[in-house]
């Protein structure tokens, strides 16, 4: 009887999490790249836009490249609902990593995310955070561009301090003004809090001037990284690209938090790289 059931329960993990191989096997636990993280570190944060085209297929890659880091909070863009559960579970059935999850879902959409025709997938923002998570608000933005875009916030710890973060993605590159509203909207809502973390992937290079209201907040985790040339402590040409195509489009703004080491990791299972940024509490007032 203990066989069977546990058989059974073996069937039920693959059903839930698909394959996670090319022949469908099923993942081993410790499959690491040396250095990686052996827990969640408490005070990493993190942003990474998974690439919806890249297909569900690589969600297993997806939680391992999240599991070599293991941040207390990453925010993830181009997210289907179906990918992160995928995503979460592979965390913490193969790497013992367990996150709580928020979703920010701007639209639903059968091509993008799976379902059925009359129960399409959700498509969107989505926060994993090793903490607990309060105060979720999840808004759209008045005018999405070519697709409808939004932010989603909520309230957690990080580092055991209570902090708001912000997860966005806004308008495609080619629509800045668009972006320009978007980020009035992003920008005041931030404001608001004197400890806030904004991620994201903002589809704008650090000089576009849209990006403006946001600076004026906060600085980018990008030590040296900053919106013009000549800035006193840097320069936008100092910025570390976060894209196949060699563009920074992915910030880490800290409002009231000091950022220590900030890594770029490239990322075969996505266009965008994985950012991540050890805060320094020691040198927060």
């Amino acid at each position: 009887m203990r066989g069977a059931a546990g058989a059974t329960a073996a069937v039920c993990m693959l059903l839930l999490l698909g394959p996670a191989t090319p022949g469908g096997g099923v993942p081993r636990a410790g499959r690491l790249p040396p250095g990686a993280a052996k827990e969640v570190v408490p005070d990493r944060v993190g942003t990474w836009n998974i690439c919806n085209p890249c297909g569900s297929g690589n969600d297993y890659g997806r939680a391992t490249e999240i599991a070599t880091y293991a941040p207390q909070v990453i925010g993830l863009q181009e997210a289907c609902v179906r990918d992160v559960e995928r995503i979460r579970a592979y965390l913490e059935e193969v790497y013992g990593l367990a996150y709580h999850v928020r979703y920010g879902t701007v639209l639903r959409n059968w091509n993008r995310c799976g379902g059925l025709p009359w129960r399409p997938g959700g498509y969107g923002q989505a926060i994993l955070s090793a903490a607990p998570m309060t105060d979720r608000v999840s808004v759209e933005y008045p005018d999405g561009g070519s697709e409808d875009r939004g932010y989603l916030a909520v309230t957690t710890l990080v580092g055991g301090r209570p902090v708001r973060i912000f997860n966005t993605h806004l308008a495609e590159r080619r629509q800045g003004e668009v972006r320009a509203g978007q980020v009035e909207v992003l920008a005041a809502a931030v404001a608001r809090h004197d400890r806030a973390i904004v991620l994201g992937d903002f589809n704008a290079v650090p000089d576009a001037p849209e990006l403006a209201p946001l600076w004026a907040l906060a600085p980018d985790a990008d030590p040296g990284c900053r919106p013009q040339a000549g800035d006193a402590g840097g320069d936008a040409d100092d910025c570390t690209a976060t894209t196949d195509w060699e563009s920074k489009f992915d910030y880490v703004f800290l409002r009231g938090v000091v950022s220590g080491p900030h890594h770029v990791r490239p990322s075969r299972y996505s266009d965008h790289h994985v950012l991540y940024t050890d805060l320094d509490r020691s040198r927060e007032p």
